[in-house]
């Protein structure tokens, strides 16, 4: 117990330690804050880095790590639905035909798959057929049955005409015929029996025979009491009845008809579903194993073209964000992956990663240098050809605080030491200037909307806004402010005393060798007029023009005023009278060529 309470004791101590040396780290930083702020207001001290301005050539640029690809290639990819291996793989470097055999994927669960659905595909086809024979004979049966049942509605209805218009009539007849034969029977009765009866009273006809008349005259009553009967229960009853059966009769072969008709055509939709169901699943079955045997073919890779065979992971730029395997016999791949390129033509390009820090200053068609880490000694020229219109989504999602935008530059002349997958370097050319005024980026601060430079000037430290253009991440172009010579403050402080940061950078990119070549020069030069439409950035910045360009330049800020708006020369108009008498000096010395004044209006040159 009394151990672990020393051993507390010792870390109360050790944390108040370091809690004190810290509040002491915190209390000393703060100090050389202030004391650096009051300096500032002072003066100057001999612990202040300051960087005598330069006037001199200046290249402002862009330089970023690339890639050499070849500028027109075929893609081979993987079609290969998942993942497969890697069976054989012809070397890179090799010349292939058209033809030639390059990959051949391990497709051994492809024809497993092939077998078990050849087998589906076979089940599927006899149900096909069995719907198909089964939908014949449905629709056979339909008509049978529809048929019949109009046959027989149509005899009901043929019933019912025959009896109203043949069966009916004839009984009717017959029944009058028998009353009327019964009458006169009856009258040739009583007529008989009463010359009888006249017979008999007379003594010349026996008392049978009377007796045999009378009862043939009660017959004959009695025949036609029958036959009235007879009509009447035709009349009342068997016409009733009779017409009213073959009606119903009519009726129920109606809607037997009907049923039958509606069963027929329910059946043959069912059987035409079912044959439809079944070609569908037979048809899908066969997509399936014409599916399977193309991803077979797909397995072995051909060459679509001439050319020599390039390992597209040889090909990708690299680093911490691509970790693909190298392409290898047993290597697993996956669908949609680029397997190998296949240049077709000589011409090489750069892919670069441009930082949207740089967008603002780079854009099709501006000149570039290119060196080759593999080519020591050798700059290539080229120019920017395409910049993407949004950031590379991998480097967004590895880091979302880094957006590239994939860009590019294509290289002129065919040179064959160009190999795809070189690492290079590519330095953009923005502008060059032939006389300018510069400092280094660090002496530059952002205050507001405008951009302030510490002057030392008489021993102390002068605040002075200044107007800058470009610059190439090192030097930063002064357009108005500064003077060559004078002393700025490079910010943040540095403890030794004044700082050059020599000649190194004069004149030059961040590649430093550019302004050795003047043929090059002459290039970048040229690609820069045409990049910019009629003449470098340099003119479009309102650069002062060096006496001997007076003529030439004149003419340049006269083109340039007439394409001006009427917001863009009243800016010049302002920024002319805010500008020093010694400032203004130069640039009527500008238009002394060209007979106008600055800002002045193309109607008022003509008057």
């Amino acid at each position: 117990m009394a151990k672990n309470n020393i051993n507390d004791e010792l870390l109360k101590r050790k944390s108040f330690r370091i809690i004190s040396a810290i509040v002491l780290v915190v209390v000393v930083v703060l100090a050389l804050i202030l004391f650096g702020t009051a300096g500032s207001n002072t003066g100057p001290t001999n612990e202040q880095a300051t960087f005598a301005a330069k006037r001199g050539p200046l290249t402002i640029s862009v330089l970023e790590s690339g890639t050499i690809k070849a500028r027109e290639q075929i893609i081979i990819k993987n079609e290969v639905e998942g993942r497969t291996s890697i069976i054989s793989l012809i070397p890179e470097g090799t010349h292939v035909k058209k033809g030639d055999l390059l990959i051949e994927l391990d497709v051994s669960s492809l024809q497993d798959n092939k077998i078990d659905q050849e087998i589906r595909v076979q089940n599927a086809e006899a149900s096909y057929i069995n719907a198909k024979e089964n939908l014949a004979v449905v629709k056979n049966q339909a008509e049978s049955d529809i048929d019949k049942a109009k046959l027989t509605l149509e005899f009901a209805q043929q019933d019912l005409k025959q009896y109203k218009e043949g069966e009916y009539p004839n009984e009717k007849t017959a029944a009058e015929n028998a009353i009327t034969l019964a009458e006169e029977e009856l009258a040739r009765a009583e007529e008989t029996l009463a010359w009888s009866q006249k017979l008999y009273d007379k003594k010349y006809m026996a008392n049978a025979e009377l007796q045999a008349d009378k009862l043939t005259v009660s017959r004959k009553k009695n025949d036609l009491i029958l036959a009235q009967n007879n009509f009447k229960l035709l009349e009342d009853f068997t016409y009733q009845r009779k017409i009213k059966q073959l009606e119903s009769d009519l009726k129920q072969a109606e809607m037997a008809s009907e049923r039958t008709e509606r069963k027929a055509r329910a059946d043959v939709i069912q059987a035409e579903a079912d044959f439809k169901a079944k070609e569908a699943e037979y048809k899908r079955q066969e997509d399936k194993l014409t599916k399977i045997e193309d991803q077979i073919k797909k397995a072995e890779i051909h060459a679509p073209a001439d050319g020599m065979v390039i390992y597209a992971t040889s090909a990708r730029r690299g680093g911490w964000r691509d970790n693909r395997e190298p392409l290898d016999e047993g290597v697993e791949v996956f669908e949609r992956q680029e397997l190998i390129y296949l240049p077709t033509a000589t011409s090489s390009m750069a892919e670069v990663d441009i930082h949207e820090a740089s967008l603002e200053k780079v854009r099709v068609g501006l000149p570039a240098v290119i060196t080759v880490d593999a080519l020591p000694g050798k700059k290539f020229l080229g120019s920017v050809a395409r910049i993407a219109p949004l950031p590379d989504p991998q480097s967004m999602w590895m880091n979302p605080d880094l957006k590239v935008y994939n860009s590019d530059v294509y290289l002129e002349g065919n040179d064959p030491s160009l190999r795809t997958g070189m690492s290079c370097k590519v330095e953009i050319i923005i502008a060059q200037y032939e006389d300018e005024v510069y400092v280094p980026v660090q002496s530059v601060l952002r205050v507001g909307a405008g951009h302030v430079i510490y002057v030392v000037k008489g021993g102390t430290i002068e605040d002075r806004n200044v107007e800058i253009g470009f610059d190439n991440n090192r030097m930063v172009r002064i357009i108005r402010g500064l003077k060559e010579g004078e002393l700025v403050l490079l910010t943040p402080p540095l403890k030794s005393a004044s700082v050059d940061i020599g000649s190194e950078v004069v004149g030059t990119g961040q590649l430093g060798s550019i302004d050795t070549s003047d043929t090059l020069k002459q290039q970048i030069n040229k690609k820069l007029e045409v990049a910019n439409g009629t003449q470098p950035e340099a003119s479009q910045q309102d650069q002062e023009a060096s006496p001997q360009d007076a003529s030439s330049e004149s003419e340049k800020m006269r083109k340039r005023f007439e394409n001006m708006s009427e917001e863009e020369r009243q800016k010049m108009r302002e920024k002319f009278e805010n500008m020093s008498e010694e400032e203004r000096e130069q640039m009527r010395k500008r238009f002394q060529g060209s007979g106008e004044r600055p800002g002045q209006r193309p109607q008022e040159r003509n008057q």
